[in-house]
């Protein structure tokens, strides 16, 4: 018998950046495994400069083109020019605009934010959770939004996270700068993905969105300015949570559909 193919992946995240930051080496892994992997955006217009950023980061990534929501960021109105901000938006019409891609993607498995937000707690983090989890389940109901096209059951819900004990580094990163460390119990952890065949990639994604680099406050811009030993060890790492319909059994060491 052929090998299966392996799972595809879809991830979902506030911002241009999050999907490397979040997600990165996951993304990375499976393109090269040879799985169809896409992202979409829930923040910022589709003709933004961050969206430029987005582009060249997915094509490093192997995650095709920018699937952009194109609402605004809940603290840069400027981000998306007419829009509402997403965590304003009518939640019925911003979960159809989400079963959209997820109905004609078909992923296998989908990754979001957690509930936290992530180590930030950034609202629209918080938000693209909510819409996330909401979305999925609605995608494979045939009786809601059928505009949208024929009903997808995605196998496996995955929240980004960090684990207490997984930290490390990060915290005096974030706190220096007057951010916020949130973090969850490590049993809340399903799986723990060493991405270090996969690091080099992840970085330059991460490398891409150029603007964030260059801001003082933002994570790439504080990971750019650290030993690269250092780095290498806060961004080698990803962890999530299995969210539906587990937790379940299989290898902790990667997203299993």
């Amino acid at each position: 018998m052929p090998p299966s193919p392996p799972p595809s992946l879809l991830g979902v995240f506030a911002h241009p950046d999050d999907e490397s930051l979040s997600a990165g080496g996951v993304l990375a892994q499976h393109a090269a495994a040879g799985a169809r992997t896409a992202v979409v955006t829930t923040t910022w217009a589709p003709d933004s400069p961050r969206a430029i950023e987005l582009t060249h980061a997915l094509r490093i990534l192997g995650a095709g083109a920018p699937r952009m929501l194109g609402y605004a960021d809940a603290r840069n109105p400027e981000s998306a020019p007419g829009r509402p901000r997403f965590c304003d938006a009518p939640l019925d019409d911003v979960i159809a605009e989400l079963v959209g891609p997820l109905r004609e993607f078909r992923p296998d498995i989908v990754v979001t934010h957690d509930a936290l937000g992530q180590l930030t707690g950034h609202p629209d983090h918080r938000h693209t959770h909510r819409v996330a989890v909401l979305a999925v389940e609605a995608a494979g109901l045939a009786h809601l939004y059928p505009e949208t096209g024929a009903p997808w059951q995605t196998s496996a819900l995955y929240a980004a996270t960090h684990p207490r004990s997984g930290v490390g580094a990060l915290a005096p990163l974030l706190t220096g700068v007057g951010k916020t460390l949130l973090s969850v119990p490590d049993e809340y952890v399903t799986a723990i993905v060493d991405v270090t065949p996969w690091l080099e990639r992840k970085w330059r994604a991460i490398l891409a969105h150029e603007g964030e680099v260059a801001r003082e406050r933002s994570l790439p811009g504080l990971l750019s300015r650290l030993p690269e030993d250092i780095r290498h060890q806060i961004i080698s790492t990803e962890y999530f949570t299995r969210l539906t319909p587990g937790p379940a059994p299989g290898d902790p060491r990667q997203l299993t559909p």
